[in-house]
């Protein structure tokens, strides 16, 4: 059975360019702590995948920390300090805020108090992107870099998480992006790594990787490669909404991420047509990847106010570079047809 990948949200293929990088890089034998010549060597591949991120995500100037990923990257940021934000936020970064932000119905954030706050740019499931406040403490960028043209430096905000999955990189490594001479303490001890800021040797292999990764996403935002593949969703949706008149697409009305598409039925489960799908050769997902498996309505749809009937029937297709219109179109097709049985069996 032919596979189509539409999860990229969850996760990006790793890019050609990454996967070279990180085989070169596992050929350095040296710590980048050390001194010697070996451990110098090593340094210089970290010090050019921060140097490429930097450009890459407009933070010239900024210091960037590298983590095992987003979620300690969140960690890192968040912990201990008392930030307010919003239900819609994902749940590595939920998990250290006070949700008190209204979230309005089309799922945009109202923002009172910016230097306490913590933002998203783009919602990981409704692809719904936020207009983020000068000040801010702490913005998750980890769905909008690589898809959307960013600059930290224009942003305004102390402190952006990035992570490298999304973007074509490898699992594990993230970063925290702030402003130079910002106070940041560690939260795991040890060494003096990453500028005394999150101790460990760095993961070599994996940051050559990850800036490798962002130097080619942002050649593929000079590109357009993004403006297609909104052209893609965009077909997709046509196709759907032509066939099917009370299907429900989640943040249609503000601006959304250029390949994210959160669509619902109401009755029909979000997880019985992730795995009805997947069995048909299609990868979605219900949610976000870290709350797959939870058979439970979403909490970012709650959040704008979707009672259950919808909140627990929605799926997001996430579409990439490589996906094409008869992938899409494919789909539609399919996933057209396991509805009408839905709709007969529940009749």
């Amino acid at each position: 059975m032919r596979r189509c990948y539409l999860d990229y949200n969850a996760t990006a293929p790793l890019r050609a360019e990454a996967r070279t990088a990180m085989i070169a890089a596992m050929d350095q034998v040296g710590n980048p702590s050390s001194v010697h010549a070996e451990g110098r060597a090593a340094k210089a591949i970290v010090e050019k995948a921060r140097g490429q991120i930097a450009t890459a995500f407009g933070a010239d100037g900024a210091d960037i920390v590298f983590t095992s990923g987003a979620t300690e990257a969140a960690a890192l940021a968040c912990a201990g300090r008392g930030l307010q934000g919003a239900d819609v936020e994902h749940d590595a970064v939920a998990a250290w805020i006070q949700p008190d932000h209204l979230v309005r119905a089309d799922g945009t954030v109202e923002i009172t108090e910016p230097e306490s706050s913590v933002l998203q740019m783009a919602n990981s499931e409704t692809g719904i992107v936020q207009s983020l406040p000068k000040g801010l403490a702490v913005t998750d960028a980890t769905q909008a870099f690589g898809k959307l043209p960013v600059a930290f430096n224009w942003l305004g905000a102390d402190m952006a998480l990035i992570s490298a999955h999304k973007i074509g990189g490898p699992k594990g490594v993230g970063a925290v992006v702030l402003r130079r001479g910002l106070d940041l303490p560690a939260q795991i001890k040890g060494g003096g790594q990453e500028m005394g800021r999150r101790a460990g040797t760095e993961n070599v292999v994996a940051i050559a990787g990850f800036g490798a990764a962002a130097e080619r996403a942002a050649q593929d935002l000079a590109d357009g490669v993004w403006q297609r593949v909104a052209e893609i969703r965009n077909i997709l949706e046509t196709a759907l909404e032509t066939r099917l008149k009370e299907i429900i697409f989640i943040g249609r009305d503000v601006e959304r991420l250029p390949n994210t598409s959160c669509l619902a039925v109401p009755g029909w489960k979000g997880e019985t047509q992730v795995m009805q799908m997947d069995l048909s050769g299609f990868a979605v997902s219900a949610g976000s990847a870290c709350s797959s498996g939870k058979v439970k309505a979403s909490r970012v749809l709650r959040a704008m106010g979707y009672e259950d009937d919808v909140a627990a029937c929605a799926i997001r297709l996430s579409l990439g570079p490589t996906t094409t219109e008869s992938d899409v179109l494919e789909f539609a097709d399919v996933w057209l047809k396991k509805y009408d049985t839905f709709r007969a069996r529940a009749a």
